[in-house]
């Protein structure tokens, strides 16, 4: 069970902070079941959720793991997956997101921004499905590493950029 003040990974919704854990005093809520009471770090409102719930939840990854994500986006590998049909490139990318894994969110990132580059260098645009899904995808990793890193997630982006230089 998380503690309240810890920072966890709540399915797609990213970084939350457990704020409460206990039963709810809300009508047509279940009084027999303990929820957590999560504040999305990055948005407005809060999330009631079972501690015993199906929806994918872990804590945020150490200081150590993004120092050691970072010096690894070099290597990570792409997967650029072109394919006309829209169906089959939302399920391609939906498998990254079902891991929760920042490795796979980097491996989005990068794939997607060499389409975009390669879309560039022959005169196109790349895809809206494709750019929402780098959107997410930089979302979900750049709020995990502003908590656990202390910055501003709008900082995030730079700060890899400035670690991969040195």
């Amino acid at each position: 069970m998380y503690q309240i003040g810890e920072w966890i990974v709540y399915g797609n919704d990213g970084v939350c902070k457990v704020e409460a854990v206990g039963i709810l005093d809300i009508p047509g809520v279940n009084k027999g079941k303990v929820y957590y009471t999560l504040c999305p770090a990055f948005r407005n409102g809060k999330i009631f959720t079972p501690v015993d719930t199906n929806v994918f939840m872990r804590p945020v990854i150490t200081f150590d793991k993004v120092q050691e994500l970072i010096s690894l986006v070099p290597f990570i590998g792409e997967n650029v997956y072109n394919n006309p049909n829209k169906k089959l490139l939302e399920d391609h990318y939906q498998e990254f997101f079902q891991t929760h894994d920042c490795s796979d969110l980097i491996k989005i990132i990068k794939s997607v921004y060499t389409k975009k580059v390669d879309a560039a260098d022959q005169g196109k645009k790349l895809g809206q499905m494709d750019e929402r899904f780098m959107k997410r995808a930089e979302d979900l990793l750049f709020g995990e590493f502003a908590v656990v890193l202390g910055i501003p997630k709008e900082s995030v982006k730079s700060y890899i950029v400035g670690n991969l230089k040195k």
